[in-house]
């Protein structure tokens, strides 16, 4: 798998739990890497890629929320609950769940499904959670949401395949 699909979202895993709410959206890509790999080499290797970065820009100019690699270091390692305009909302030894607004992102590691194969699989999700319609009272994502959706998924695939190269440069 050294290409990123998207996969169903894993079993147990923290997305799979707020997947289980009402009208939430969740997705789920995968792409497997070689070699030794940890949570924190995969969470730097995420937020430092060049497309990521250019991210971290326009989220400092129009967020007014800067951040550094030393903090995508950090945030990996466990010593940081914030990262840019994210907060971490859970967190064990190979997940982490961070939230900002009606949005989350989600991160896995775990050992490769092919036993013949030494590296790791790196999973990257998303959420969004829904708004009440003042007119029905429904959970809906939204006509905006919707329309982005083709972009997010690819937007999404390019981050993770960043991070597969930079932890494979690493």
């Amino acid at each position: 798998m050294e290409k990123v699909h998207e996969v169903a979202v894993p079993q147990g895993s923290f997305l799979e739990t707020i997947g289980q709410q009402d009208g939430v959206y969740t997705d789920c890509f995968a792409v497997m890497t070689v070699g030794e790999a940890n949570f924190a080499d995969y969470i730097e290797a995420f937020y430092t890629t060049p497309i990521f970065r250019a991210e971290r820009v326009l989220l400092r100019l129009f967020a007014r929320a800067p951040s550094t690699d030393h903090q995508a270091r950090a945030l990996g390692e466990g010593t940081l609950d914030t990262f840019s305009v994210w907060h971490v909302q859970k967190r064990s030894e190979n997940q982490l769940l961070m939230r900002e607004g009606r949005t989350s992102s989600w991160f896995m590691l775990v050992p490769s499904y092919d036993a013949e194969v030494d590296g790791c699989v790196l999973m990257f999700g998303s959420v969004v959670f829904p708004n009440k319609d003042k007119k029905t009272g429904k959970l809906k994502i939204g006509f905006l949401f919707k329309a982005l959706l083709g972009v997010h998924k690819f937007y999404s695939r390019m981050l993770l395949s960043a991070a597969r190269r930079r932890l494979l440069r690493a």
